[in-house]
Order: C-alpha cells, then structure tokens, then sequence
C-alpha cells in the first residue's frame, strides 16, 4: 500500500507491481545521486595535502580521519543503555612472574601515550627514575600549534625540563592584545593569555631529546593490549607480543584511554565540547586573537540548537596565516550535530565573523576533535600501580578543555608526588587517589558549562548565554586583573568567584530567573555544594597549611606523603597555586 497526503487528511491507495519497481528505481537513483555529490568539507579537505597523522587531541587533518571521529561520536551518541567496556587491566592476587622480562624492559615507570605524557616522563626521569613510554604512532608533536601564555610555559621551566632559550625555540608566533566579545554587546581587550602559538612538533622534539639523554627508553609504533596488576609490580603486554614489567603504569591516552573506559564502566560523558576550524593563508588583519568570542545567538544545526562560540589565533605559519577555531557544548544524545555538520556551518559563518572571503583564503588545515567530560573529575585511581594523567585524569578546565595549560599547572605538584610515591611504595589505589584528589574549584566550572550550553526545547531567551557571558565579563573587567586573568587562565578562586557573582546580581538582576530555567534547581544545589567546599579548601589552604606543614618532618613517612598531598589539593583546590 502506498501512502499520499491531501489536504491534510491520510489517504490510501493501491501501488501497483510497476509503480512500486519505479519508485524503487527513482529513491535509488535519489540515493546514489546525493552520495555522488560530496560535501564542501569533503571538497576542501581532498584538496589539501596532509601529512601523517599523530597522536593526541587534533593530530589528525584527513577527511577519512573526520568520518571515523563522526562515528565514534554518533555511537557515543545512540548509546541508551550500559555498554561492558573492553577489561584491559585485571588484578592478580599474587606476586608477579616476570621471568620472561629482560631487565632492559624493567622499570620504575611506564607512560602510555607520549604525546602529553613526555612531559610526566621527562619530569620523572629528571628525579632519577628509569621510565619508559608507550606510544602507538611515531612520538611527534602536530602542525597545530598549541595557545598558551609565557607565564604558563614558565611552569615548564620552574619543573626542571625546560629552558627560556627553548621556549624562544619552541614559540612560533606572538601576539596581543586578546579580546573577548559577544554579540555586539561589547568588548574586553587583555594582554599575554593564549598569546604565544608553540609549535607542539618543535616542543616535544626538545623534550623526545632530552628524555633520551635522561636514560628514558622510548617504544614507539607499540600499543597495549593488556596490563596485569600483581602485588609487587605492574606488567604491560603490548600488541606487538612485548612485555614490560614497572612499578607504575601512567595512563596518559587521553580522553578515549581504553583504561578510562574500563573505571567508568562504559557510561556516556556528562557533557562534550565539539571544536572545528581551518588554519588558513589570506587574513590582512592578523594583529590580535579572540580568546573567546560569540557573533549570533542560539542556532539551529540539524536537529539541535546550539551556542556557537568562536577562537582566532594568529598562526606562526606566516604573517597571513590565522586559526579560527569554532566551538559548542552539547550533552551526548541523538540527533546532536555530527563534526561534518559542525563543518558545513563554519564555512558559511568563518567569513563574516573574520571580515574575508572564503574563495580568497588558501585552507592549509581543517581541524576538529571531540573533547568529552565527566562530572566526578578528576578520576580518582580504580587500581593500584595504574594512575591517569592529563585529559585522561579529567583534570582540564569543562569550559575550556586546555589540556596543556593543565599539564603545566599541575606538572611540579604531580611529578614530586609520584616521585615520592614511588620512593615510599605508596602504589595502592588509595595513594594514588589523592593525586587526583577533589578540587571544588574544578567542579565549580561545571555551572559554567551548563550556562553557556543551548538546552534543547528550552523556555530561555536565544540572547540569554551571551546577555550572561557579557555581564559577567564586564563585571570582571570593573573588578581588575585580580579576577578577570585567573578565570581567563581557568584558575576559579574564592574571593573572584564570589566579587563576581556579586556585581553581576546588582548590575543585572533580571538576569537571575533566566540562570535558574537555564542550568536547573539541581545543578546549582549542586554547585552550591562545590562553592561550599570551595570556601573551606581557600580557609585550610590559609590558616591551616602554614599550620600543619612545619609538623610534617617529624611524623612518619607514610603519613607524611598522605598529608601532603592533602595540602596540594587545598592548595590547588581553592586556585591558591595561581599568582598573577
């Protein structure tokens, strides 16, 4: 039976055997005409030449590359129920057989994944530590570079594994001033955040190089398959049929570490940010960045409205190349925007925004990542002798997703902390939990997400997020540097945090009503809990740290360890690390 449509009412009607033959013939035809007709993303990303792909976040540049991330995200997506994950860590009741393991493949530390976990692995091959890496692809930075300020590097250098010369090495581009804008509602100018472009292939070829002059011992184009924990030590089988027998496994895979998804047990993120842009040749006005910028309200995709935000960076490439990075925050479910839809939008709205026209710019990149996020974050150890790092953690900003920025604020913090685990065999779960321990201020982000995230099928008004977003940074820009740098910095303190909120319920209180049917009762019961915890971990890290600290050479080893690394998660917890 076939079905037609007349004047609003269903109507039926008899198909015939060769009525139904052609309109197989005509929807087949429909079919292979749509997927003859490729996609302008595809068109312009066949057209560029790309190079092999790299490990980490944005170190692949192919349209295939693209498909691939566009399936993995519609399946997390479609997932509606529990899906078991891939068990690539089991616990062994037992001390280990490590016989078959040559002394050379014998180690204090294994990192997996060399493309932030270098840094971790040089830190600790500094302390004196014999430490491997792991790393599936050839260990090499990508062509993109990474946005950072100089204060930020500096940490680098504070650790040990860096030097200022190599910082002049690794910068490829400098620029000021930075703004962030909304809508035309406004503008804040500021100087040195996200102002520096370092090149990730320079960066981690100096740090490749020095980790090997450390005695740090490099397996590159080898994966894991499996890693067996026993009570004395940890023991990586790798797909290629190698095993290496360590005290410690650092899993630093990033976002979609298999290890990850085995202590979540499978469960969807809490929330994603989805990021496209091109690194082009052809920008006249290439001067200053947008650290972050919107230039319309709620949009609609597909089948989801979204919030789309915007980043432009100069490029170090040449003095006419810029990246535009546009983002948006969704929660994972059907009929969320595919990064190729994402895609099809930027190059209708990337010209207007940029002031150029697409024809007259050369596309040298297409850049694009998923970056998910959990709300119990960081991820405390599930194991012991197997703790995260970097995005695998969850220990980045849920606003901004700054992994580097992260790895350098809490580089010397970790690195002295597993040192020191591993000197005293404090290698238990529970030990390394409290290097990743709760940090209020993080989980206080959370609200912000939700804020400047289009709730689908919402009574809010489509100007809400950049109304907020404006009154907010125009109450931080009033206040000074002391507010507004650490939250560009994704540094949320106390005493900012609250000056803040408190200007902006006097300058704007209409705008309360509209937070409430935005981000939900819940939420902010629970955020109110997080600024709780926020305001007793800025008191302890005060009054009771300078307090306790001198006490600690006195008292056992053990607890000694225990009690710093509660210090570090007050200290770090309330924001109390930063200093402008």
């Amino acid at each position: 039976m076939g079905m037609i449509q007349c004047d609003g009412l269903l109507q039926y009607t008899k198909m015939t055997p060769l009525m139904h033959i052609r309109k197989m013939r005509t929807q087949r035809s429909m079919s292979l005409k749509a997927q003859a007709v490729p996609s302008r993303t595809q068109r312009i990303m066949e057209n560029i030449s790309v190079s092999s792909e790299v490990g980490g976040a944005g170190g692949a540049y192919s349209y295939d590359a693209l498909k691939r991330l566009d399936r993995v995200w519609s399946s997390i997506c479609s997932q509606t129920d529990f899906r078991e994950p891939q068990r690539i860590v089991s616990s062994m009741p037992s001390v280990s057989s490590s016989s078959d393991v040559t002394d050379e493949d014998k180690f204090d530390v294994v990192v997996c994944g060399g493309t932030l976990g270098i840094f971790i692995a040089t830190a600790l091959s500094a302390k004196g530590l014999r430490v491997g890496i792991v790393e599936r692809n050839l260990l090499k930075g990508r062509e993109q570079e990474w946005n950072i300020s100089r204060k930020e590097l500096l940490e680098l250098v504070e650790v040990g594994i860096l030097s200022e010369d190599e910082i002049e090495k690794a910068t490829a581009a400098k620029f000021n001033p930075n703004r962030c804008g909304f809508e035309d509602k406004g503008e804040v100018w500021v100087e040195d955040i996200l102002n520096l472009g370092v090149s990730p292939a320079k960066l981690i070829e100096i740090m490749k190089k020095r980790f090997i002059s450390l005695g740090g011992v490099l397996f590159e184009e080898y994966s894991v398959s499996s890693i067996c924990i026993y009570e004395d030590a940890a023991v990586l089988e790798l797909v290629e049929g190698k095993k290496l027998s360590t005290r410690l496994i650092i899993d630093a895979m990033g976002n979609f570490s298999p290890v990850v998804r085995q202590i979540r047990g499978g469960r969807k993120p809490d929330g994603v940010c989805l990021v496209v842009g091109s690194c082009a040749r052809g920008f006249r006005d290439n001067s200053t960045s947008d650290v972050i910028y919107s230039s319309a309200s709620v949009k609609k995709i597909k089948e989801s409205e979204v919030q789309l935000f915007w980043e432009a960076f100069p490029a170090g490439s040449g003095s006419t190349d810029r990246t535009t990075y546009m983002f948006t925050y969704v929660s994972p479910q059907p009929g969320s925007p595919k990064l190729e839809d994402l895609l099809e939008a930027y190059w209708d709205l990337m010209p207007k925004y940029q002031g150029v026209v697409l024809d007259n710019l050369e596309i040298m990149r297409v850049i694009y990542g998923i970056f998910p996020t959990y709300r119990d974050s960081p991820l405390p150890a599930a194991f012991s002798r197997v703790l995260q790092f970097g995005d695998a953690s969850g220990i980045q900003s849920p606003v901004s997703f700054g992994g580097f920025g992260s790895l350098t604020r809490h580089l010397g913090r970790l690195s002295t902390g597993i040192y020191e685990a591993i000197s005293g065999d404090f290698l238990d779960a529970y030990s390394l939990s409290l290097l990743n321990p709760y940090m209020p201020n993080l989980s206080a982000s959370w609200l912000f997400q939700r804020a400047m995230s289009a709730q689908q099928k919402s009574n809010v008004y489509p100007e809400f997020t950049n109304d907020l977003l404006h009154v907010n940074f125009q109450s931080m820009q009033r206040l000074g540097d002391p507010v507004l740098r650490p939250f560009l910095q994704d540094v949320i303190q106390l005493e900012p945090l609250a000056k803040t909120l408190g200007l902006v319920m006097l300058t704007k209180p209409q705008i309360i009503p509209s937070i409430f049917n935005q981000v939900g009762i819940q939420v902010l019961l629970d955020w109110s809990g997080h600024f709780f915890m926020l305001s007793s971990y800025t008191f302890l890290s005060s009054f009771a740290d300078p307090l306790i600290r001198p006490l600690l050479d006195g008292v056992p080893t053990k607890v000694k360890y225990e009690w710093k690394r509660r210090l570090d998660a007050w200290k770090y917890g309330s924001g109390l690390d930063y200093e402008l």
